[in-house]
């Protein structure tokens, strides 16, 4: 049970770690189509603009300036590198914690592995929460633009991208590895060396060494 739910965290923790990192680069945040071009679209993304034609040409322009960009977008690109960077070091502390990595634990290895998988579980969470906030306020003001009654019905409107639903996956899958690395610490047991058997064990090695020799002797 332990094992099946640490290893579903980390798998879950490592796609959503690819998956945030790929929302992060990808500039399909919004797009825009209009009727006056109609062999062109827009991509906005955090880091650059793009232009697409029909004939599968793009061409993209990055920002040039951080402060001229609106608000929204200096949020997004913020809290979605530090959501990345959280994701890593979650899936990071949480990989060294898993049963599988060492077969052997004594009472302190117990405690550190736990700990490490309890922290990751945390920090995985803490990045699912980050990369939903940006992923959710950038949609949220995109619907409220589209539907906004005091701009012409003429003028084209920004709509969601691909990068809006995967951040949403990327999100909910860092939840979801967070939540199975935490479980996972309240069914794990303390399998300990047990110190009388490596003892025994120890002498019963001994005596075999220090019989060998005698033997051989009694042989001859």
């Amino acid at each position: 049970m332990t094992r099946t739910l640490e290893l579903l965290g980390v798998f879950f923790s490592l796609v959503a770690c690819l998956c945030s990192l790929v929302t992060l680069m990808i500039p399909q945040w919004l797009t825009l189509s209009t009727e006056l071009l109609p062999t062109e679209s827009f991509q906005l993304g955090l880091w650059e603009a793009c232009v697409v034609q029909d004939l599968g040409m793009t061409e993209c322009l990055p920002y040039n300036t951080l402060l001229g960009l609106p608000s929204d977008i200096r949020l997004a690109r913020i809290l979605m590198c530090t959501a990345v960077a959280t994701g890593l070091i979650g899936l990071l502390l949480a990989i060294p914690g898993i049963n599988l990595v060492n077969s052997c634990r004594r009472t302190e290895s117990f405690k550190a592995k736990r700990t490490l998988k309890m922290l990751g579980g945390i920090f995985s969470i803490v990045a699912g929460v980050l990369g939903l906030v940006p992923v959710s306020y950038v949609a949220h003001l995109t619907v409220l633009r589209f539907f906004d009654e005091s701009v012409p019905s003429v003028v084209p409107r920004w709509e969601f991208g691909d990068a809006l639903f995967l951040g949403w996956t990327a999100g909910f899958l860092h939840l979801v590895a967070g939540f199975l690395m935490v479980t996972s610490c309240l069914f794990m047991q303390d399998e300990r060396c047990s110190l009388h058997q490596s003892v025994a064990l120890y002498r019963a090695q001994m005596t075999r060494t220090e019989r060998s020799p005698r033997a051989r002797t009694e042989y001859v």
